[in-house]
């Protein structure tokens, strides 16, 4: 079959990461990718050969500056199969009307709503179930690294209950204007916060409460993670079965902070630096009282890339098998 012609609607810190991984896949294009302002990342997505879009009202000044743009995002999202929405927050909300004239499909972000679209994605939990799907949201990098966890460990061994604690990046490296910059702040400090009702938003039976403070950081998120299994287990079987599991990698040999987990990452000449998997600390891995305990370091740039490509695949239904999707994801973005 023809390629799948994905749109990406608005190019930033999720949005330029998720056009870099669809124009590596050999089923899918980009027919374009949205941008408001006239910044140094529409110069990128021209350099990049990518067809750059913006709302009607913007375009005068965006060519003022320019940028050659190709078409207001109504133009674009009429030249799409499916549209990801990587608006901010709030914004993709908007947006629902504007897909529905054109009656195409669409993923949004963690930033959004569960039911925005209806259903939130992760892909080892439920790709099955968004096949076919025409709306969906890919739940967020913290949602997405717990997911990556607890399903396989509710697979194996049935999660009792889960208790986890995040200890959150204040802002993005490229964000001058979110703090904090000298403090730790709850968030929130009415507990517990909405990380667990998302993860209950992929896998409802789970019983899981979390909650999270703010760091003076803009590398990583931190989790602590206390899990209650149903099955008797050793730490060895959670490292084994862990340890398979392609988005999650284990972290050691004098790894001991998230700075060195970006510098590792480096070192692997990601593209930005960019770590897609879930960062484990194998020794941190321990049985205390027939409880689990780990902790686990979450790129927040861009751990749900994979995910949104492997979420086109299955509402597109051109893979039925979502172990079959993760791999060729996988393969193409070097996640080894």
């Amino acid at each position: 079959m023809d390629k799948i012609k994905v749109a990406v609607n608005g190019y930033g810190t999720i949005g330029k990461r998720i056009a870099d991984a669809v124009s590596l896949q050999k089923d899918m294009e980009i027919v374009g990718v949205s941008k408001t302002k006239p910044n140094f990342e529409a110069f990128m997505a021209l350099e990049k050969g990518y067809s750059v879009y913006s709302p009607s009202e913007k375009i005068k000044k965006m060519k003022e500056a320019g940028i050659e743009v190709s078409g207001s995002i109504e133009d674009m999202t009429g030249k799409a199969d499916i549209i990801v929405d990587c608006t901010p927050g709030g914004v993709g909300e908007k947006n629902k009307p504007m897909y529905e004239d054109a009656n195409v499909k669409v993923i949004w972000q963690g930033g959004e709503d569960h039911e925005l679209a209806g259903f939130s994605f992760n892909a080892i939990a439920n790709y099955e179930e968004a096949i076919g799907k025409d709306l969906a949201r890919v739940v967020s990098c913290n949602t997405t690294g717990l997911c990556r966890v607890l399903y396989p460990l509710d697979k194996e061994f049935g999660v009792k209950k889960a208790r986890v604690s995040l200890l959150r990046r204040a802002a993005d490296p490229g964000d001058i204007k979110t703090g904090p910059i000298n403090a730790i702040v709850p968030n929130p400090v009415k507990l517990p916060s909405h990380h667990g009702p998302d993860v209950k938003s992929v896998m409802p039976h789970i019983d899981i409460t979390t909650t999270a403070v703010k760091l003076p950081t803009t590398l990583m998120h931190v989790h602590i993670v206390n899990a209650e299994l149903d099955k008797e287990c050793n730490e060895d079987d959670i490292k084994s079965l862990l340890g398979g599991q392609s988005r999650i990698k284990f972290v050691g040999q004098g790894v001991s902070s998230t700075a060195e987990v970006m510098e590792m990452s480096r070192d692997m000449l990601r593209p930005r630096s960019d770590m897609w998997e879930n960062c484990l600390w194998e020794d941190s891995v321990s049985i205390y009282n027939n409880e689990l305990y780990f902790f686990q370091a979450i790129h927040q740039e861009s751990i749900v890339v994979p995910d949104n490509i492997d979420a086109i695949r299955a509402m597109m239904e051109i893979e039925g098998d979502g172990t079959q999707s993760i791999e060729k994801t996988n393969r193409s973005m070097g996640i080894v």
